[in-house]
C-alpha cells in the first residue's frame, strides 16, 4: 500500500491539475513521442508567450483530475501526453496545430475550449480561424470596399448631371 506521503503528493497533483483546468481558457492533449528536447523547449517558450503553459503529467493523475469534464475516453490516455493549458482560447491551438504540421511526432488527441470537449478535427477547425486582427482587417476591407464603390457611384451620377445640363 502507498505511503501516506506518496498519497499526499498525488492528490496535489491532481488537485492542481484540477485548478489549470478550472482556470484554463482552452486545454489540448496531445502526444509528444518522439520529440527531442530542444524541440519541447521551443514549444513551451512559444507558448509561455502566449500565457500558455504544456505540462507532463502521469495518465493516471492527468485521467483523475479530467474525470469530471468529460475526457474519459481511454484512448486519450495511451502513452505519454502533454496538456497545454492556455488563458486564451485560439492562441495555444495555433502553436500546438503549427507544431504538428511541422513535426511527425505531435499528435493532438482531443481538447477542451469553451467547457466543450473536442477532437482533433474540431481543433484544427479552430486553428484555421484568423487572428482576431486578421478578423478585424477583413471586416475592415469589406467596409472599405462597399465605401469605394458608392463613392465611384456617386462620382458616375454626378458626372452624369453635368452632361446633361
Amino acid at each position: 500500500m502507498a505511503s501516506e506521503k506518496s498519497l499526499n503528493a498525488k492528490k496535489s497533483i491532481v488537485n492542481e491539475i484540477s485548478d489549470k483546468i478550472k482556470n484554463s481558457e482552452s486545454i489540448i492533449i496531445f502526444s509528444y513521442q518522439g520529440m527531442n528536447v530542444s524541440d519541447i523547449t521551443k514549444l513551451r517558450n512559444e507558448l509561455r508567450e502566449a500565457q500558455s503553459e504544456m505540462k507532463i503529467y502521469k495518465n493516471t493523475l492527468a485521467r483523475r483530475a479530467f474525470s469530471d469534464t468529460g475526457l474519459n475516453e481511454e484512448s486519450f490516455w495511451e502513452g505519454p501526453n502533454a496538456i497545454i493549458f492556455g488563458s486564451t482560447l485560439l492562441e495555444p491551438i495555433k502553436i500546438i496545430s503549427k507544431y504538428e504540421k511541422d513535426n511527425d511526432a505531435v499528435k493532438i488527441r482531443s481538447g477542451i475550449a469553451d467547457g466543450k470537449v473536442m477532437d482533433a478535427d474540431v481543433i484544427h477547425e479552430y486553428a484555421s480561424i484568423p487572428s482576431k486582427e486578421g478578423l478585424l482587417n477583413m471586416f475592415a476591407a469589406g467596409i472599405m470596399e462597399h465605401a469605394k464603390n458608392f463613392a465611384i457611384c456617386v462620382d458616375l451620377y454626378a458626372k452624369k448631371l453635368e452632361e446633361e445640363k
